[in-house]
């Protein structure tokens, strides 16, 4: 279903900073002085990338930009003014020009540490290039300053170009020069280690990982971890001094080992799953515009069948019911003889059968313990019914959301978060290690939380965001796959600070790039979700244009696994690694795909069988 953005609050104009403040006393400065001046601003037209910035939330693009090839693109969170600077060595006593070029909502351009008056100026809205500038003095005793550019808290995207900073250069030391003899040592299936060579001058090392600044150094050695198995990465170093920091290292790639007990790709409880899965949704309990299709009539290329749906006697209740469609909606439907033997010899072939609990229509809040303990019983009594191999949480609308004082993913404390967290745990412990357990959050549920988490911190967001994360997190090494629901989506910012919508590869390419590669939440580079292991996740798709929002075509599905598989076909956005185990792909639904001719199938087969 269609879901809006959060709210979030917007800048009272009375909150912002003036407009260039003047310095009082401030001289002109001589003909001689000018002379003598430089631009003291490391990399300030973004050429190189991030080199000689420190940024929250940031990138650099190739559009647009108001000069050479590069410009800076930040994204602001509603915890985050996505601040990029840079400290750059100066003269006391000596007066300053810091000018640039900004684009967007809200941009900010200032300097801080001056010794006398920081100073900023901004512009509330830049539709095109816009130059800000603002002059200042530094103290008799200020040798360094920063500089810095931001957007504001909830606001849409920024970018700015050839930021410069004229004046009398520094004294105090220089950019040291760019580490060399950077090896890979030690790869485990989450982390590498790293070391180089040391270099003259430098008080501290940046650690890059695939063009991302992820760490910092005072030795000339770290270990990265966070890391998704069996994926290739890319490390740079930079060595950072009195001066700024330098250039990047060359490059060295490393490539992530198995997870331990892999063995193949099956971890999570995933049984004989093949490396390469195909999902599908049977609507099992009603027919719809698709029309009814019996379990024995599904391809054997489905690997996966989540029967539709299992829902609650009422939204607290815990209680669960599976009913299967009635006749008079489903004329061919099969008895509960025929179905119950179709599932036993799905399950001969290799299948895995589940019940997917939820949908749109089936609200459910585990709001108390006896509601969380009524959810264990009757689950686990259609589970034993029907003979199922596991279960499929497909919770939606109003199902999960977050209590305002719930403001860690990794220690939950609303009641339907925790107690749903405890009967899926207690449903694994009950059926043991070939339970399969898959999850089809919204991406309003999962990626939004890269942006924006529960009600946010003052209150105003949608206490939904991002509250699947702690669900997955707290059952990540029990959950066999996770497929979001890449559709009926707004738009998502991604890993590359942009706005990613539906329609084509590329917002399947950010969207799973976000799961395989682990994200900032709420914006917080301290607060991250780690990466799920690629044989955990699979790519959720409409099966026609009948199904859901966001289909796309056969040409599109196989972009998107082209690059996420291959590193290929990829289009505007560059992913993180490549991950050849991915597991496949999710539809919306077995029925509408029959109903379109076997489309999805078809073009699965083409490319994983």
């Amino acid at each position: 279903m269609e879901r809006s953005r959060p709210f979030v609050r917007r800048p009272l104009i009375a909150l912002l900073t003036a407009a260039a403040l003047a310095v009082p006393g401030q001289a002109a400065l001589s003909s001689a002085a000018r002379a003598a001046d430089a631009d003291l601003a490391v990399n300030g037209g973004f050429e190189s990338g991030l080199d000689g910035w420190t940024c929250t939330a940031g990138t650099t693009t190739s559009s647009p930009v108001r000069s050479g090839a590069s410009a800076l693109t930040a994204t602001p969170s509603g915890a985050d003014n996505a601040r990029c600077a840079q400290t750059v060595t100066v003269r006391p006593d000596s007066t300053y020009t810091l000018a640039g070029h900004v684009r967007g909502e809200y941009v900010y351009l200032g300097a801080s540490g001056t010794g006398t008056t920081d100073v900023s100026t901004w512009t509330p809205s830049a539709p095109d290039w816009q130059r800000l500038t603002t002059t200042f003095r530094t103290g008799p005793s200020t040798t360094r300053v920063t500089i810095y550019t931001h957007g504001w808290y909830g606001t849409g995207p920024y970018h700015a170009d050839d930021i410069s900073l004229t004046g009398p250069a520094g004294e105090q030391g220089g950019v040291p020069a760019a580490p060399s003899g950077l090896t890979a040592g030690t790869v485990t299936s989450s982390s590498v280690a790293l070391s180089w060579s040391p270099v003259d001058g430098a008080t501290g090392y940046g650690v890059y990982r695939d063009g991302t600044r992820v760490a910092t150094a005072t030795g000339t050695s770290t270990t990265v971890t966070g890391l998704a198995p069996e994926t290739a990465y890319a490390f740079q170093v930079s060595a950072v001094g009195p001066g700024g920091e330098s250039a990047r290292s060359a490059a060295v790639t490393a490539t992530t080992s198995a997870a331990p007990g892999d063995g193949g790709g099956n971890e999570g409880g995933s049984g004989a799953l093949p490396d390469h899965a195909l999902v599908g949704y049977l609507h099992a309990s009603f027919a719809n515009g698709s029309g009814y299709t019996r379990l024995a009539d599904v391809p054997e290329s489905w690997d996966v069948i989540d029967l539709a749906f299992g829902e609650p006697t009422s939204v607290t209740s815990g209680d669960i019911r599976f009913e299967r469609c009635p006749v008079t909606e489903c004329p061919n439907v099969e008895s509960d003889a025929e179905f119950k033997a179709a599932i036993k010899a799905k399950q001969a072939a290799g299948k895995k059968i589940l019940i997917s609990i939820g949908g749109q229509n089936g609200q459910v809040r585990l709001t108390t313990a006896a509601a969380r303990d009524a959810f264990v019983t009757s689950v686990s009594k259609i589970i034993d019914e029907y003979g199922l191999d596991g279960l499929d949480i497909d919770f939606e609308g109003h199902s999960l959301s977050l209590d305002a004082d719930d403001t860690d993913f990794k220690n939950p404390r609303t009641p339907v978060v925790v107690n749903l967290i405890s009967a899926l745990k207690t449903l694994k412990a009950r059926y043991g290690d070939d339970f399969v357990l898959t999850m089809a959050p919204e991406t309003f549920f999962v990626q939004l939380g890269h942006q924006f988490y529960g009600t946010g911190p003052w209150g105003g967001q949608d206490p939904r965001a991002g509250a699947y994360l702690p669900v997955i997190h707290a059952l990540r090494d029990d959950l066999t796959l996770l497929h979001v629901q890449d559709y009926n989506s707004g738009p998502i910012l991604g890993l590359d600070g942009q706005y990613h919508s539906m329609g084509g590869a590329d917002f399947h390419i950010a969207m799973t790039d976000m799961l395989l590669t682990g994200f900032p939440v709420a914006g917080d580079k301290g607060n991250v979700f780690p990466p799920l292991r690629p044989g955990q996740v699979a790519i959720g798709m409409p099966a026609s244009t009948n199904a859901g929002n966001g289909h796309v075509s056969p040409a599109e599905v196989t972009k998107a696994l082209d690059c996420l598989t291959r590193k290929t076909n990829c289009g505007s956005y560059a992913t993180h690694g490549t991950w050849p185990g991915l597991r496949g792909l999710m539809t919306w639904s077995i029925n509408w795909d029959r109903y379109g001719s076997w489309e999805f199938q078809r073009n699965f087969d083409a490319y994983f069988r």
